[in-house]
């Protein structure tokens, strides 16, 4: 069973940066395609950014292309989420996701396997 779990939120101003990890338990890490997902107070749960299983495609929403970058290390069994230019609009819970080998368009369209519990991240004005 993959267990995630997210760290390195906070608060940061506006125009700042934070890289946000999701770890793993699992030892075939690599197996899974992986993304990002991000709640804001009184909105649904939208999908951020995927990746595939090996890290060569990935993928982003449109209100954080060219500011948020998603990579991963199967060797260390991380995937990172790296937020440039923060927005005060990109305040959320942010949550990693995975699901088993697959497309990273059926992570963005929401068919995940696992959650993590989230990490909250405040952008302030």
């Amino acid at each position: 069973q993959l267990t995630l779990f997210e760290s390195g939120g906070g608060l940061v101003q506006a125009g700042g940066s934070v890289r946000l990890t999701c770890g793993s338990s699992v030892h075939n890490f690599g197996y899974y395609a992986m993304g990002w997902f991000r709640q804001a107070p009184g909105k649904e749960r939208v999908p951020v950014a995927a990746i595939n299983w090996n890290g060569v495609q990935t993928t982003y929403a449109d209100s954080v292309k060219g500011r948020f970058t998603i990579s991963r290390d199967n060797a260390r069994k991380v995937m990172f989420l790296q937020m440039n230019d923060l927005k005060p609009d990109d305040t959320a819970i942010y949550y990693c996701a995975a699901r088993g080998r697959s497309a990273i368009s059926e992570i963005m369209s929401g068919s995940v396997d696992l959650w993590g519990q989230g990490t909250q991240v405040t952008v302030s004005s």
